[in-house]
C-alpha cells in the first residue's frame, strides 16, 4: 500500500468509526431497554468526542477510576471495564490522529530514562516467570501508564490540567459520598460492621470491594484538593478574582473545601490504618510546602496527639479505633507468625506478616531477577505459611513485592524511578505559583501518600495507576512542557 493510500485510510478511520457508532446507537434506541440505550448513547458520544480530540477522553478517566469497575468483562487473565476501554480508545485515537495528520511528535519527555530502566527491569524478570500470562498483565498495566504519561505530556495544556484536576476531585467527592452512605446506612458485608457512639457503622469500601484500596484511592485524591484549596487561601487578595470572574476562585476554593471534607470523612470510615497514615503524612507535606503556619499547626496537632496517647489517652477512644491504632504494636519486630495464636483481633496483622515472609522467601531464592513480574500469586503456594493459603494477589508491601517479583535489579530500578519522579515534582513546585503550585504540591502529596501507604499495601490496582500516571504528566508538563507548547503554557519560569 502506498503512503498516500495509507494516509487516506487513516483519515477515513474516524469517519468509519463514527458511522458505526451512530448505527449502533440507532439500533440500541430501537431495541434495548431505556437504561442500556442511554448508556450506549453516552458511550457513543464519548467515543466521538475522543475521536475529535483525544485529550477530551482524559476528562472522563478520573470518574472511571472509582466507578468504571461496576461493569467488567474477562479477557484472558485480565478484566476489562470502562476505564480500560476509554484509556485504550484515547491512546489509539491519539496515535491515529497523529499519523493521519502527520502531527505525531514524540519528543523525549522528562523521566524517560527512569521509565526505560523500570520497564526494562520488569521485562528482564520475565525470563524466570512461572506464569507468562500474569507477567503480561502487569507489563500491559505499566505500559499503559507509560503511554498515558507520554500522551498527556505531549497534549495537555493549562486548561486541560485544570479540568482534569477538577474531574479528579469531583470523582473523589462522589466516591466519598458513596462511602459515607455505606458507613451510615450499613450497606455492605456484616464483617465490615464496627461499633461507635452507641450504634453500628460499616467500614466504607466504595466500589473497591475492600476498605483498604478504597482508602488508598481517597488518600491519593485528598492531597490534590487540599493543595489547591491551600494555594487559593494563600493567594494575595488581588489574585482572587475581579470583574466578571470575581466569583470563580472563591467558588473553586469552596468546592475544594467541600470535596476535601467529604473525602476526609469517608477516609475516616474506612478504618484503614495504611490510608490514615499515608494521608496524614501527605497532608503534612502539602502544608509544609505551601504554608509555614499550616506546617506549625500540623506539627502542634501531631505533638498533642502523641502526648495524648503517651499519657494513656487511647483508653478514652472508642474500642474500634483504639484497636485499629494499637493492635499491630506487639508485632512490629517481625515475629515468627508460625508460633502466634490467631485471634479475631490479630488476624489481619498476622496475615500481612505471613505474606511479607513469603515475599522475603521468594527474594532469597531468586535475589537478582526475582520470580517474574506479576508472579507473586503464581508462586505463592511454594512459600506460603499455613494456614494462609490465599495469596491475596500481592505481598501487601510494594517494596517486598517488587523485590520478590523482579529481584534486586527491579527494586533498584523502581526506587530510582520514584526518586526521579519526586525530583521532577519538586522542580515543578519551585517553577510554579498560584493554583498551578497548588496542583504541583497536591500531586507531590499524592505521591507521598502512595509511597507511605504502599509500605503495607499495593495501590497500583483498581485503576489507581491511571491517576498516578496523570499526576506524573501534570508535574512533567508544569516543569518542562514540550518544545511546541503554546506560549504562556506553565513550565519553568512561566506559570
Amino acid at each position: 500500500m502506498s503512503p498516500r493510500r495509507a494516509a487516506a485510510v487513516w483519515r477515513a478511520g474516524p469517519r468509519l468509526v463514527a458511522l458505526a457508532a451512530l448505527t449502533g446507537v440507532a439500533y440500541a434506541l430501537a431495541t434495548w431497554p431505556v437504561t442500556w440505550a442511554g448508556l450506549a448513547v453516552a458511550g457513543a458520544g464519548l467515543a466521538l468526542a475522543v475521536l475529535v480530540r483525544p485529550v477530551w477522553g482524559l476528562y472522563a478517566l478520573p470518574f472511571l477510576i472509582p466507578f468504571g469497575r461496576l461493569r467488567e468483562v474477562s479477557l484472558g487473565p485480565a478484566r476489562v471495564g470502562g476505564l480500560e476501554a476509554v484509556l485504550g480508545l484515547v491512546l489509539a485515537a491519539w496515535l491515529a490522529r497523529g499519523v493521519a495528520r502527520r502531527e505525531l511528535r514524540l519528543a523525549p519527555p522528562p523521566l524517560l530514562p527512569a521509565w526505560v530502566l523500570w520497564l526494562g527491569a520488569m521485562w528482564v524478570s520475565v525470563l524466570g516467570a512461572l506464569s507468562l500470562g500474569s507477567s503480561l498483565k502487569e507489563l500491559v498495566k505499566w505500559g499503559e501508564m507509560a503511554a498515558l504519561y507520554l500522551m498527556a505530556w505531549h497534549e495537555l495544556r493549562r486548561r486541560d490540567i485544570l479540568i482534569i484536576t477538577l474531574s479528579t476531585v469531583a470523582a473523589g467527592a462522589l466516591a466519598a459520598l458513596q462511602g459515607i452512605y455505606q458507613a451510615v446506612f450499613q450497606v455492605g458485608p456484616a464483617g465490615f460492621l464496627f461499633p461507635l457512639a452507641g450504634r453500628l457503622w460499616l467500614r466504607a469500601y466504595g466500589t473497591f470491594m475492600q476498605p483498604n484500596p478504597y482508602g488508598g484511592y481517597l488518600g491519593l485524591t485528598l492531597p490534590l484538593a487540599y493543595g489547591v484549596l491551600l494555594a487559593l487561601l494563600l493567594s494575595p487578595p488581588g489574585e482572587r478574582g475581579s470583574g466578571e470572574g470575581r466569583w470563580a476562585l472563591p467558588a473553586l476554593g469552596t468546592a475544594m473545601a467541600v470535596a476535601a471534607g467529604l473525602m476526609g470523612l469517608a477516609l475516616f470510615f474506612t478504618l484503614s490504618r495504611g490510608a490514615w497514615l499515608g494521608a496524614a503524612v501527605a497532608l503534612a507535606a502539602v502544608s509544609a510546602l505551601l504554608s509555614r503556619r499550616a506546617l506549625v499547626a500540623s506539627a502542634l496537632a501531631a505533638a498533642a496527639a502523641a502526648l495524648f496517647l503517651a499519657m494513656g489517652g487511647a483508653r478514652a477512644l472508642p474500642a474500634a479505633f483504639r484497636e485499629r491504632l494499637t493492635d499491630f504494636l506487639p508485632y512490629l519486630g517481625m515475629v515468627d507468625v508460625r508460633g502466634v495464636e490467631i485471634t479475631e483481633r490479630n488476624f489481619a496483622v498476622i496475615e500481612r506478616l505471613a505474606h511479607w515472609y513469603a515475599a522475603i522467601g521468594m527474594f532469597a531464592d531468586r535475589p537478582w531477577l526475582g520470580v517474574g513480574v506479576g508472579n507473586y500469586a503464581a508462586v505463592y503456594p511454594a512459600y506460603k505459611i499455613p494456614p494462609w493459603d490465599d495469596p491475596l494477589g500481592h505481598a501487601h508491601n510494594i517494596f517486598l513485592n517488587v523485590a520478590a517479583e523482579t529481584g534486586l535489579v527491579g527494586l533498584v530500578a523502581y526506587v530510582l524511578f520514584w526518586l526521579a519522579a519526586f525530583r521532577l515534582t519538586w522542580q515543578a513546585v519551585r517553577a510554579t505559583e498560584g493554583v498551578w503550585r497548588g496542583i504541583a504540591v497536591g500531586a507531590l502529596g499524592s505521591f507521598v501518600h502512595l509511597s507511605v501507604h504502599n509500605l503495607v499495601d499495593n495501590l497500583y490496582v483498581a485503576g489507581m495507576y491511571v491517576q498516578v500516571a496523570l499526576l506524573l504528566a501534570f508535574v512533567a508538563r508544569l516543569r518542562a512542557p514540550p518544545p511546541w507548547a503554546e506560549e504562556g503554557d506553565p513550565g519553568a519560569g512561566t506559570a
